[in-house]
């Protein structure tokens, strides 16, 4: 059974899932806190994979790159949106809503995937916040140092999340604002525009950022819980992070093409060098770095979150302060730039997911009676589309890092005879497979 909601505009977030979740976060909030996350400063290197998709020498114009970024971000957040919406309804963290879908015991399968790639990705951006700094300081400070002061700082922001995403609202969101207005203006005055180019590789780039958008999908309604209204958590995530990656990636062109294309997609981290070297480069590039914590904050809280859904009566703060220096370790002793490559075949289960969701939640009208309690019956038929659609994603999608992944989708390619085309969405596929899918067995179950 649901707990009543209840409002108390400086509330923070309840620590067990015994305690009503209060509604203190609107629009603005949501669209800061959103935004802010849509900046990134890997992002700013990922421009490559917007600009020549295919990293073949028949790149897309600046105008098809810029189309691209707006199209995909919004069919990518538009998911994430949809994500949301139930958090606000039903005031359910993330991963207990799949009690809902699944039924409480199969609900633990995604659970605990979540949780190995939240404590991964946390990790990675503990990494990132390093190198940047590092970048700005140089070696002088040793990246283990700023590494432990940034999971100290990620580990504090979980501790009072609803304060946070306020203190991004009223504080942070300016000096990113800034930040990025001044390094647009000295790119765009310094860097030629790029000439040349085409429109042949429009779908597979809108296809990258879609997939840089829906990484987010698990995590949405472990803030929108407490929004004040659906709405306004839906177009807090459309608008907030539409606006601030299509920014992110357009700069982040201009900041690959001084890296260079070749050092960036060698060494990721080769892209910051631009930034510090710009006029008051060190400054507004150390809001940037300081403002990545929310990123690791997002991660390490949502990991708390779905921990919840294992052990619900289990105070979140103890689960983020292990959380924390779990991550902080990882991103200590292992080479995060590889995990993430292993990270992205977890990521992909979670976009069909979505489908099998918001075809059952929505369209089928399951949420008027949304089952999110500790004895919720399994539901195995939602397995398949599930199941189907993340089939489909990796048939369609591009050749993955890890070796052994990638031989496997090649053999079953191969064994049927299909070739994906470069006009194919291994996104979008794989979330219409799925829903289509649940729609059917749903209609089938209803005329039985």
């Amino acid at each position: 059974m649901t707990p009543a909601i209840v409002d108390h505009s400086a509330a923070e977030a309840p620590l067990t899932l015994d305690e009503a979740p209060p509604k203190t976060l609107g629009a603005l909030d949501q669209g800061a806190f959103w935004a802010n996350l849509g900046v990134s400063l890997l992002g700013f290197s990922f421009a490559l994979f917007l600009i020549n998709p295919l990293l073949d020498e028949n790149p897309l114009t600046f105008t098809a790159a810029l189309v691209a970024a707006l199209v995909g971000s919004l069919i990518g957040t538009a998911m994430v949106g949809l994500a949301a919406v139930p958090g606000a309804q039903t005031g359910q963290p993330a991963m207990v809503l799949l009690r809902g879908l699944f039924g409480a015991k199969l609900s633990y399968v995604p659970t605990v995937l979540n949780i190995i790639q939240m404590i991964g990705w946390g990790a990675f951006e503990l990494w990132v916040v390093a190198m940047g700094a590092q970048a700005i300081f140089g070696s002088s400070v040793p990246y283990a140092v700023w590494a432990i002061v940034a999971g100290i700082l990620t580990t504090a922001l979980t501790i009072y999340p609803l304060g946070a995403i306020r203190l991004i609202r009223r504080f942070v969101t300016v000096g990113v604002i800034i930040s990025m207005a001044w390094f647009a203006v000295v790119f765009f005055r310094d860097t030629p525009v790029q000439t040349g180019g085409s429109w042949d590789a429009f779908a597979p780039a809108v296809d990258f950022v879609v997939a840089l958008s829906v990484s987010w999908v698990p995590v949405a309604a472990d803030y929108a819980r407490h929004s004040r209204s659906s709405r306004g958590a839906f177009i807090g995530v459309v608008g907030g992070y539409t606006i601030a990656q299509v920014a992110c990636l357009a700069v982040g062109v201009y900041a690959v093409t001084l890296a260079g294309h070749n050092l960036v997609l060698e060494q990721p981290t080769a892209v910051f060098a631009p930034f510090v070297a710009a006029p008051l480069g060190a400054l507004f590039f150390g809001i940037l770095v300081l403002r990545e914590t929310d990123q690791s904050f997002a991660n390490v809280y949502s990991t708390a979150m779905s921990l919840q859904n294992l052990m619900p009566r289990v105070d979140r703060r103890i689960f983020s302060v292990i959380i924390g220096v779990l991550t902080t370790g990882i991103a200590l002793i292992i080479d995060v730039n590889s995990y993430s490559a292993f990270l992205s075949i977890i990521g992909a289960v979670f976009v069909p997911m979505l489908g099998v969701l918001v075809v059952d939640y929505f369209l089928l009208g399951r949420g008027r009676d949304w089952n999110t309690s500790e004895n919720a019956p399994s539901r195995w038929l939602m397995v398949i589309p599930w199941v189907l659609g993340f089939v489909t994603w990796w048939l369609l999608a591009a050749p993955s890092a890890v070796s052994w992944w990638a031989q496997i989708w090649d053999g079953v390619r191969g064994a049927i005879g299909f070739t994906p085309q470069p006009w194919m969405s291994a996104s979008i596929g794989a979330f219409l497979v799925a829903g289509l899918f649940t729609l059917g067995i749903g209609l089938l179950r209803r005329r039985s």
